[in-house]
């Protein structure tokens, strides 16, 4: 069955054609082609592209021109028109839903997949304990301690690569994280009981420094887990959405669902108590129960 029988019969118009005009920019990004040559190169009229592309259109191209545009640029109709996330030709290549099974060895480079495919896009996540590219070895030793050498290592070399990637000048991300994560750190509650307290000192400093470093391309924002929770996940822009299930992802493809997550996420932004130009200092406050 066509994929396009799927599409809601009442979808606003509105949603589809800033769908159609964010896929698009995309493309112009990819090519840095200028809105002459990339008219030029399917066929249509300068002055008839930049209507489509102009802001609150909600106009768009002829079922010949969609094809000559998905044809010239390798991306599939579907894709242009946001009824997939992902830009593959053929559109049946991506399921709305998937389970990736991923080793700790392999994750790294999954991960960076992931975030190299997203480039210009926000990402945004919900970690399962702290972000990992705010933890320090020493915790994550504590952390992941049972696993295998190899596995420990691949987790301390993907703990470098996001920090290496959130130091980008073009990095935009964003976590949300319960803040009574931090108090358990710094009193050594639950998983932390056995972690001694100069490494736990040790690790909040070392957020609070790399809070304040990242400021403004890496955003913290602490909301309070009695007023609402929420399962690891990470938003790779409007590409995928994956909720980590311990040695898998749960791949989600579908725009649709793409979009319920990204309304989750802004949740957590509206009920967050600590805003992330009050990270560092909520930290701080934080780390003063240390015992």
């Amino acid at each position: 069955m066509n994929s396009h029988q799927n599409t809601p019969e009442l979808a606003d118009k509105r949603d589809v054609a800033e769908i159609f005009r964010e896929r698009m920019a995309l493309l112009l990004a990819r090519k840095g082609f200028n809105l002459s040559q990339f008219a030029a190169s399917v066929g249509i009229d300068r002055s008839a592209l930049s209507q489509f592309l102009a802001p609150g259109s909600t106009r768009l191209p002829r079922a010949e021109t969609l094809c000559n545009i998905a044809r010239t640029y390798g991306v599939s109709v579907d894709w242009l028109m946001g009824l997939i996330a992902n830009d593959e030709t053929d559109s049946e290549a991506v399921p709305m839903l998937q389970i990736e099974r991923i080793a700790e060895s392999s994750a790294r480079h999954k991960l960076a997949d992931w975030h190299q495919q997203a480039a210009g896009y926000k990402i945004r996540y919900v970690p399962t304990t702290l972000p990992d590219l705010l933890r320090t070895e020493a915790v994550s030793k504590f952390e992941f301690g049972d696993y295998s050498v190899a596995e420990r290592d691949a987790r301390d070399q993907q703990m470098l690569d996001q920090l290496t990637y959130t130091r980008r000048p073009e990095t935009d991300m964003e976590v949300c994280m319960p803040m009574q994560t931090i108090g358990q750190v710094a009193r050594g509650e639950g998983i932390w009981a056995q972690v001694p307290l100069e490494i736990r000192r040790q690790q909040l400093e070392h957020m609070i420094e790399l809070v304040e470093e990242l400021y403004p391309t890496f955003r913290l924002f602490l909301f309070d887990a009695h007023k609402a929770y929420a399962v690891p996940y990470t938003l790779f822009g409007p590409l995928r959405a994956a909720i980590y299930i311990g040695d898998m992802y749960l791949v989600i493809n579908s725009v649709e669902h793409i979009r319920a997550f990204t309304g989750h996420f802004d949740g957590l932004i509206r009920i967050a108590d600590v805003s992330p130009d009050k990270a560092a200092e909520a930290i701080r406050r934080i780390s003063s129960e240390l015992a």
